[in-house]
């Protein structure tokens, strides 16, 4: 598991690899990932927005950027967690993520909350190091 703290909204990444959606002699690997947000803190918030930076293992990034997370704007309370699962896909077997949310206070004041870079690598490859 992945975890970054931001102000006291914790977010938690779990990806998975989904060979049942994969085919690796066409170049496509999929993964999923379950992402639990908590609120730590003392105020209410909304996740408005999301930026995804998804780079593969040549180097090749997608950003992804738009309103909230699966259609929903959640609002989290003191206290509060929300969960959630989407996926990605990938033309190489290994590749990177991270990102934001873009929160909304209370008070109307907007915030970025850090998502942990994480990592997608598709079961039984072979490593070299440098």
């Amino acid at each position: 598991m992945y975890r970054a703290l931001t102000r006291d909204i914790e977010v938690t990444v779990e990806p998975y690899y989904l060979e049942e959606q994969s085919d690796p002699d066409d170049s496509r690997y999929v993964w999923g990932y379950r992402i639990v947000i908590s609120n730590h803190s003392d105020i209410s918030v909304r996740l408005v927005t999301r930026y995804w930076n998804i780079t593969d293992e040549t180097g090749q990034v997608d950003e992804v950027n738009g309103p909230g997370v699966i259609g929903e704007q959640p609002v989290l309370n003191p206290g509060d967690t929300y969960e959630y699962s989407s996926g990605c896909p990938l033309d190489t077997p290994s590749g990177v993520m991270f990102g934001h949310y873009g929160m909304e206070a209370e008070s109307g004041e907007r915030f970025d909350v850090n998502i942990p870079a994480f990592s997608l690598d598709a079961p039984g490859l072979s490593r070299v190091l440098n």
